[in-house]
């Protein structure tokens, strides 16, 4: 199946896509800072490059995008019918990415927090927020 866009309007559309300072991780950082708690983001001695690394709380949490990380039985993580396989590759070397850190992690002493694009959404932000807090403050 042919692409909707021209190869210009697509290559604009995944240059403007961003890795850092997304929606989703703004929302979650400000509200962090807004409960008292410090961070560093994405620290490059970590594995996996965590979004949101708490020292103190011995804490990661990776903010991931539905799409981009294959969130299974999600309404926003749809394979694209063009270039299916391509897609495929990506996301399923973004999942073990993913999991290759996490283990490293875990193995490292870190506690880890996936949060979902989809969780930070109308109706279940305030629920994602309220739990990433009670798990900081468990850890803290």
């Amino acid at each position: 199946m042919a692409d909707v866009h021209s190869k210009e309007t697509r290559s604009f559309n995944m240059a403007s896509i961003k890795g850092k300072d997304t929606s989703p991780e703004m929302i979650v950082r400000k509200f962090l800072f807004s409960k008292g708690f410090r961070y560093l983001l994405h620290d490059k001695k970590l594995p996996g490059r965590p979004d949101i690394v708490l020292p103190k709380f011995r804490t990661v949490i990776f903010i991931n995008g539905c799409f981009w990380h294959g969130h299974d039985g999600c309404k926003y993580y749809v394979v694209p019918k063009a270039r299916t396989e391509w897609w495929l590759d990506k996301i399923n070397g973004n999942i073990a990415h993913d999991e290759k850190a996490i283990g490293l992690l875990a193995a490292s002493g870190w506690n880890i927090i996936t949060i979902w694009e989809c969780e930070l959404k109308r109706g279940k932000i305030e629920m994602t927020l309220a739990e990433t807090s009670r798990i900081l403050k468990e850890n803290g």
